[in-house]
């Protein structure tokens, strides 16, 4: 998640590269299925998440130590991302723009078939800030929703809708990835997209349950998917607007996500609803060295990454 407005540093991007993929039409794709009783959600392995996220470090580990936008740990988390998705059978693209005077990219993952008019769309920043390799910030959202793809794979899913997955870069900078790939879009295939859905940071240290408020139809689903499990939300304000979803949402597409917090220090209120420490951030590492595999609570990470899950089959079927 990036800084606030006050703490970040101003950022200009120019798109470079915008391909087809990127506009919403999609080469090949398979004709929509049949119509037919929604497909459960699978459960989605946390230790295959976690495997993920020890990828990454790794990446950061070899690569002085974080995975920032122009560095070269950025790039080799995008290829293996990529790798990952490629090797399943999604049509992948790498998408250039420019910020700061280097070059970023954004990893866009269709998965063929389902009706190209109703898109539903995941996506999570993978850049880090250069302070750390960016574990909870965001290897978290990246890992799950990446996981939550390879999962479409293997269950051989079949949507009504089409499936789309996102990862974007420089969101450190100011949502420059994100933004990129919104303004390369026309109106129209803007429209296409029924609901994007957003996740930065979902695996806390000292976590809470935060659903985005902001479409109704998405956000209930979030929460229904929580109350199954007895877990009280709240609405997630302390990053509205300061990750991807807000390109998304200033364009017009509904958004939603999920959050489980960064600096913002757990009330009383909070940890008696969800334990947890009192008077302590949410994430103390957040945006810090300290941000690495170690900084992560399993417990959150994996319902998060299930409620991914439910909500991308739910939405798209």
């Amino acid at each position: 998640m990036k800084l606030s407005v006050s703490g970040r540093a101003s950022a200009a991007a120019v798109v470079a590269a915008v391909t087809l993929l990127a506009t919403g039409s999609i080469a090949g794709a398979a004709p929509a299925p049949t119509a037919g009783a929604a497909a459960a959600a699978p459960d989605i392995p946390v230790a295959n998440v976690k495997a993920h996220l020890a990828q990454l470090q790794s990446i950061a580990t070899a690569n002085g130590g974080n995975r920032a936008h122009g560095r070269a740990g950025y790039l080799a988390s995008v290829n293996y991302v990529k790798g990952k998705l490629d090797a399943a059978g999604f049509t992948t693209t790498v998408q250039q723009f420019t910020s700061s005077g280097s070059t970023g990219y954004n990893l866009i993952a269709d998965w063929p078939g389902g009706n190209t008019d109703q898109v539903v769309m995941a996506g999570s920043h993978l850049d880090s800030v250069t302070a750390g390799p960016g574990i909870n910030d965001n290897g978290s959202g990246s890992a799950a929703v990446l996981e939550t793809a390879l999962a479409v794979a293997r269950s051989g899913y079949k949507p009504t809708k089409h499936l789309r997955f996102a990862w974007w870069g420089a969101e450190e900078l100011g949502m420059v990835g994100s933004r990129s790939y919104v303004n390369g879009l026309s109106t129209a295939n803007r429209a296409k997209i029924s609901g994007y859905l957003n996740f930065d940071m979902i695996g806390s240290p000292n976590p809470g349950y935060f659903v985005y408020d902001d479409d109704p139809t998405i956000e209930k689903t979030f929460k229904d998917y929580f109350t199954g499990l007895g877990i009280a939300t709240e609405p997630e304000t302390e990053g509205d607007g300061r990750s991807d979803h807000a390109p998304f949402k200033n364009a017009g597409v509904p958004v939603g996500g999920l959050f489980s917090g960064a600096d913002y220090k757990k009330t009383s209120t909070q940890a008696a609803k969800w334990g947890g420490t009192v008077g302590v951030a949410f994430d103390r590492c957040y945006h810090a060295s300290c941000d690495t595999s170690a900084n992560i609570n399993d417990t959150a990470l994996d319902r998060n990454s299930d409620a991914i899950a439910y909500a991308m089959w739910a939405l798209s079927s």
